[in-house]
């Protein structure tokens, strides 16, 4: 919010005035490309501080190191800590118009009185997910209120705009609203969250070729990822969705960072997320493979929550020792080999989504000719 993009020095100095101790914004620098800028008002001026990028890691003094600016900006809201003062206010951008604008430039926004909320399908910890009806069309909206949220989600949206795929839910629009409320619009996919879909109807209706073709849908949304260089980062069976002809989408691009970044541990899926990933924070497609075998263990269980029966807090010294789960009942010896590779420990081991793909469509050219 207190991220302000590209502007000169000079606008920042505008943004800041008249002047009052404390007041502070973030803009991206101008003279070092890739590196921000901290502008505070202090004592009747602003002072300029560069953010040093290095390894992957942001510093203004080179002694303290934070994993990005929301931390650092926490660090000096607290404590000067060498800077002329404390960071008390942050110089609101005028955010969310600024965010409409560049969406309304690259022909991502919506019209707010052409959206019809109808029903909330979905609360998550961000805000409702609800049907809606968008110029005559059923679209589900993810409805963000707003604080610091929703600038990541309108990085999530952002990176929605560049990708496009028939196994990814499809973004159709974005809304800015003055008050800084965000929607977030795709296409509706009726049939909800696969891990759903699985546990409602069972072994009994859905059968080996409809399992198959779940993994490959799925897979050759990753395989676009992966060929975009995008890490998804919690790909599971609860964030793959079904649309009315029974088509698999992966969605959820909520941790979706371009490819290499990193994130806060404490909140990720245990169960679902890499060794490396857990460890030391190191997101990569190869990280997404390891996601993908347990989502393949999901599908053939129909559902099940993985490593039954084994304490969460147990899994990762399991996992990490080489232990890897039985395979489900019923489950193909061909595919059950696939998950096994997804969860070598080694990375590198881990086959590429490409290969996966190829070795589905194999299983699946055998299946159909027996």
């Amino acid at each position: 919010i207190w991220f302000h993009g590209k502007i000169t020095r000079e606008q920042a100095e505008r943004l800041l005035y008249p002047p009052e101790t404390g007041l502070f914004l973030v803009r991206e620098s101008t003279n070092y490309p890739g590196d921000y800028t901290l502008c505070v008002s202090c004592d009747g001026k602003v002072e300029h501080y560069r953010i040093i990028y290095h390894d992957g890691k942001l510093s203004i003094d080179e002694e303290e190191y934070f994993d990005n600016l929301m931390q650092l900006v926490e660090h000096y809201t607290k404590d000067a800590d060498g800077l002329c003062t404390r960071l008390i206010k942050p110089k609101l951008m005028e955010g969310t118009v600024a965010a409409q604008d560049e969406f309304s430039r690259s022909g991502w926004a919506m019209n707010r009185k052409d959206l019809k909320l109808i029903q909330t399908i979905g609360k998550g910890e961000f805000g409702d997910v609800m049907v809606g009806d968008y110029r005559g069309t059923k679209v589900a909206v993810k409805c963000i209120k707003h604080d610091a949220t929703a600038q990541a989600f309108l990085a999530e949206a952002s990176v929605m705009t560049q990708l496009r795929h028939t196994n990814l839910v499809q973004l159709l629009g974005v809304i800015v609203e003055e008050r800084g409320s965000l929607f977030i619009v795709t296409e509706y996919m009726a049939k909800g969250s696969l891990v759903d879909y699985l546990r409602s109807r069972g072994r009994t209706v859905l059968g080996g070729e409809c399992l198959l073709k779940f993994s490959l849908y799925v897979c050759e949304a990753m395989e676009y990822l992966e060929a975009n260089n995008f890490v998804h980062r919690d790909l599971a069976a609860r964030n793959v969705l079904v649309s009315d002809d029974n088509i698999a989408k992966v969605s959820d691009f909520g941790l979706t960072k371009e490819a290499s970044s990193t994130q806060d541990t404490a909140k990720l899926p245990v169960k679902w997320t890499s060794p490396e990933a857990l460890r030391e924070k190191k997101f990569s497609t190869k990280s997404d493979v390891w996601s993908y075998g347990v989502l393949l263990w999901e599908i053939y269980s129909f559902g099940r929550v993985p490593y039954p029966r084994i304490p969460l807090k147990e899994v990762v010294p399991r996992v990490e020792k080489g232990y890897k789960m039985e395979a489900p009942d019923g489950c193909p010896a061909a595919v059950y080999d696939l998950m096994k590779q997804c969860w070598t420990l080694d990375p590198a081991g881990r086959p590429s989504f490409r290969l996966l793909r190829e070795k589905l469509q194999h299983i699946r050219a055998k299946e159909l000719h027996l």
